[in-house]
């Protein structure tokens, strides 16, 4: 049967959303209905919201969801009614990447993640006047009460770790922690650069920790994000505007430049000029969300002659079934404490979540729902 539920709107592009009832689909025979109990902001959502993804309008965001099975689809294996999930990106589970568990760069990730529809080009969604809303944002939707998601876009969780906190483990977090760990894979006893200390930022300190890093530097222009910083694991913390990349890696003590660079701004003017301050056999990962058409420039001596590689990475190089459970381990453990990078709103505040998101004034706002 369908239900009725709630959900954030976005009608109209660069706008805010409304928040309005809907009604959700029953799960067809792959799917799962799923409680949402927090759902984080992601910068995705803001690019989705202001057009410049080919998202359609109207449509319901949010692609960080976690929360609360309440219905499964007769052909779904291994969840029931109650079990705690977390939702991250759908792959189609048919192309090469996903047959070598890569599904972050499945061959149908456009469609799937931003077409706001299943692979049949239908909606789960509906508004008050029987119109159809776009939905499956990311496979999920989740700026919304309830979400029917793909069987594949599900990560089951144990029921004693905070539900509401886990969302951004589906994006953001695993993003940046997956850049250090499965797309760079980082040496212990290595050098790592991270430029920008958002969330995804943060998420790579930590790991680069983890990985055994011996030099963990964060760069930034916000002091108390460099600070933070320092405190997850960084070694060295640098304002951008206090010197040039190569000026840092040397008071980094790293005379021949960064072994491993991680920029997660999406300004590719940032990436040029790292590229310069990579060692001999050095990678730069580009992480953030760039603008189309901008373009990467480097000199290509500097980069054949010293073997150096340019990345691009998509969700931390993530297969979310086995790299989601890694992590909470780690958060188990007190080595990935991400939980220090959140702050909780209201759902029905979702607008100065936004804000508060965008304006830095909160590194990873998430939305808590009854």
């Amino acid at each position: 049967m369908t239900i009725a539920a709630t959900a954030a709107v976005f009608r109209q592009a660069g706008a805010p959303p409304t928040i309005e009832p809907i009604t959700l689909e029953e799960p067809r025979a792959d799917e799962v209905q799923v409680a949402i109990r927090g759902v984080g902001v992601c910068h995705t959502d803001m690019v989705m919201r202001d057009g410049h993804l080919p998202i359609p309008m109207p449509v319901v965001l949010g692609h960080e969801g976690a929360g609360v099975v309440t219905a499964v689809g007769a052909a779904v294996t291994g969840l029931s009614h109650g079990d705690h999930v977390i939702l991250s990106f759908m792959s189609c589970n048919q192309c090469i990447s996903c047959d070598e568990h890569q599904p972050a760069y499945c061959h149908n990730w456009v469609p799937l993640n931003f077409f706001g529809a299943r692979a049949d080009g239908s909606t789960s969604l509906t508004d008050a006047a029987g119109a159809p809303v776009h939905s499956h944002i990311f496979g999920q939707s989740s700026f919304a009460s309830h979400a029917l998601v793909n069987q594949r876009n599900v990560i089951k969780v144990d029921k004693d770790l905070p539900i509401e906190l886990l969302g951004p483990l589906g994006c953001g977090i695993q993003t940046g922690a997956g850049a250090v760990l499965n797309s760079c894979k980082v040496r212990a006893g290595s050098s790592v650069a991270i430029i920008g200390t958002g969330a995804v930022g943060l998420s790579a300190v930590m790991a680069a920790k983890i990985a055994g890093a011996r030099t963990i530097v964060a760069i930034d222009i916000n002091d108390a994000r460099i600070a933070l910083a320092r405190e997850l694991g960084a070694t060295h913390g640098f304002r951008a505007d206090a010197g040039t990349y190569v000026e840092h890696a040397a008071a980094a003590d790293c005379p021949v430049g960064f072994d491993y660079i991680i920029d997660t701004t999406g300004i590719t003017d940032l990436v040029n000029q790292a590229i310069m301050a990579l060692a001999p056999r050095g990678e730069i990962a580009m992480v953030g969300a760039y603008a189309s058409g901008t373009p990467v420039s480097a000199d290509p001596t500097h980069i054949m002659s010293g073997g150096r590689v340019i990345r691009g990475v998509v969700e931390g190089s993530a297969d979310p079934q086995s790299f989601i459970p890694q992590l909470l381990q780690c958060y188990r453990e007190g080595r990935f404490p991400f939980d220090r990078l959140v702050e909780f709103f209201d759902f029905e505040n979702i607008v100065a979540a936004i804000e508060a998101g965008e304006t830095g004034q909160v590194i990873k706002p998430i939305l808590r729902l009854p």
